[in-house]
């Protein structure tokens, strides 16, 4: 399976306050989104991550990296440090990606956008950076933690979730 997810934030405080995360303090929080993780992805499954891993001041982000299922893939977010993204169990790292899953083409940025690639025909853009504030254009979703329940979606859930919403048919 393919999951997609962003802005977990793992060891930023910042999120407590300003997204209103509903924990008290970043030991909770780490905690609850590692478990939440762990129970959608499996070790065989890649996950997607849109950006803004985890603040500088969470340590060693191999260990936590190591704490987590699946095969990891980041698009770099505004607030992921060269500690992040020079860690050594990342499966990729780049800025931007585009994919097809399930016969449906994908952009990937931390970022969402006004306009995209194959916007015309048909074409995804699932971002993070929003914390789940913006209001999306017509097949754009925010996959971020704040967004989905703090946890990482297939884009079959994602689809269903927010598709529908938008008017949003598959094919």
């Amino acid at each position: 399976m393919i999951f997609f997810t962003s802005d977990t934030h793992f060891a930023d405080p910042r999120v407590l306050r300003i997204d209103r995360r509903r924990f008290s303090n970043m030991a909770e929080h780490d905690a609850a989104l590692i478990e939440t993780w762990n129970a959608v992805v499996g070790d065989h499954d890649d996950i997607w991550h849109l950006g803004d891993f985890m603040s500088v001041k969470g340590g060693d982000c191999d260990e936590l990296l190591g704490r987590l299922h699946g095969r990891k893939h980041l698009i770099v977010g505004n607030n992921d440090p060269e500690t992040t993204t020079s860690a050594s169990r990342w499966t990729s790292v780049q800025h931007y990606r585009e994919i097809e899953v399930d016969g449906l083409h994908l952009i990937l940025c931390h970022y969402p956008f006004r306009t995209w690639n194959k916007m015309g025909k048909k074409s995804i853009n699932l971002h993070g950076h929003s914390h789940g504030k913006l209001k999306p254009l017509p097949r754009q979703f925010d996959v971020g933690v704040d967004a989905q329940g703090l946890m990482p979606v297939t884009l079959a859930q994602v689809i269903s979730k927010q598709g529908r919403a938008q008017g949003f048919v598959p094919h």
